[in-house]
């Protein structure tokens, strides 16, 4: 179990650092803070998300579950929020880095069960 939350830190990690290499609009300031926010993206992610998905479930049936992306980006919003040491510019961008941070972290899962297999 603690291995597992350990990788899901280190998949968050990369992902943030891969929002943060491509997007201007997106700072972290080093790696001690990289992890943080991994961390605390993490949490916010197994606390608030399944609120916040509960919340809109309408919603995300109408737009055929792409309110999803909005819910990440306020995440990710939330980190900056409570992070100084991460900035997003804006929601469009938290939108756009939402949607990135799922597909790295989609990929980055894929490999890691390819090679448990």
């Amino acid at each position: 179990m603690l291995r597992n939350w350990i990788i899901r830190i280190l998949i968050n990690a990369a992902a943030l650092w891969v929002v943060d290499l491509i997007f201007d609009d997106v700072w972290i300031n080093d790696s001690g803070s990289l992890i943080l926010a991994a961390i605390l993206f993490g949490i916010l992610n197994t606390i608030i998300k399944p609120v916040l998905v509960v919340f809109t479930l309408p919603l995300n049936i109408l737009t055929l579950g792409l309110f999803t992306l909005v819910i990440n980006a306020i995440i990710l919003e939330l980190t900056d929020y409570w992070m100084d040491s991460i900035t997003v510019d804006g929601f469009g961008v938290a939108i756009l880095a939402a949607l990135l941070i799922s597909i790295v972290s989609v990929l980055l899962q894929s490999a890691l069960k390819e090679n448990k297999e």
